[in-house]
């Protein structure tokens, strides 16, 4: 199939790479000189602006990083609106607002184009390896026609209802992401300074109910205060703005989210919007004045 993909970052190159081993002919644009040459060389094709791709693709997939990109992308002057065709597919991967979702695809859809919203949870090591989980809204034969192609970049594919409810998937995944790794910062640093060492309490928990793929992908990033990103601060502080705003929309408070969100502020305001999401623990171990492990966060 013909995809043109929108945004290679840190999540984006990986997913071409899978797309592109297969099968598919991709093409390809991004702001960035550096990650458009490379994906060429990985055997992409260069395209140009957003809506001269959707003229020669079946597909165009964007991965941005929020809601007013994947907006200009799509309905903008050089959008992906002005230059495609009826009966083109528009898959949205990136994690942004459900309202947001629900625009564009009504924009769309005037002119004949179908949307879906699907973004992905798994971090860059998922992208890597094609087995992300993505999360997808909008119409059942859309997604069905296009099912492959998610499956290329993802093991596990799943429609969740009607256009925005990908993205409430999402905010929702990132609530449960954001409050369990808190809660293992939380545990880690408590132990710690209790007097038993945070390596010997992943080795006791995680075998039990405490244990999940959180637990298992940041707690050792946590022991050896590595923070380099998989997911970065910054973006879990996007997400969980938008949870926020959307559970305002629908009356449902979310006082622990709320709280998260405060200290993943702080984390950005001292410099560190850059670090993986697991750099919640500098949060702890400065109020608790100590450090878990045998390095200094």
């Amino acid at each position: 199939m013909r995809i043109g993909f929108i945004g290679l970052g840190i999540m984006g190159r990986p997913m071409v790479r899978n797309l592109i081993g297969a099968g598919h002919q991709v093409v390809v644009d991004d702001h960035d000189e550096a990650s458009t040459a490379e994906m060429e060389a990985a055997g992409a094709k260069r395209g140009g602006r957003p809506h001269e791709i959707a003229g020669q693709v079946d597909v165009v997939i964007t991965m941005l990083p929020n809601s007013p990109q994947v907006r200009e992308v799509a309905l903008g002057a050089d959008g992906i609106v002005t230059g495609a065709r009826p009966g083109l597919v528009y898959i949205d991967m990136s994690s942004i607002a459900p309202l947001v979702s629900r625009e564009v695809a009504q924009a769309l859809a005037e002119k004949g184009v179908a949307m879906l919203d699907a973004p992905v949870s798994g971090g860059e090591p998922k992208a890597v390896d094609g087995t992300l989980s993505i999360m997808v809204g909008g119409d059942q034969a859309v997604f069905d026609q296009v099912r492959e192609v998610l499956g290329a970049m993802g093991s596990t594919v799943t429609h969740v209802g009607d256009i925005g409810a990908g993205n409430i998937a999402k905010l929702a995944n990132q609530v449960v992401v954001a409050l369990n790794i808190a809660a293992v910062a939380e545990a880690f640093v408590l132990a710690e300074k209790a007097g038993v060492p945070a390596a010997a309490i992943l080795a006791a928990i995680r075998g039990g109910l405490a244990g999940s793929t959180v637990l298992e992908a940041k707690a050792p990033m946590m022991l050896a205060h590595d923070f380099t990103p998989g997911f970065r601060i910054d973006l879990h502080v996007k997400d969980l703005l938008n949870a926020l705003d959307t559970s305002h929309d629908v009356g449902v408070p979310l006082p622990l989210t709320a709280a998260v969100l405060e200290i993943l502020v702080g984390l950005r305001a001292a410099g560190h919007g850059q670090d993986d999401h697991s750099g919640l623990l500098r949060h702890y171990e400065t109020l608790a004045a100590t450090s878990i492990g045998d390095s200094p966060s």
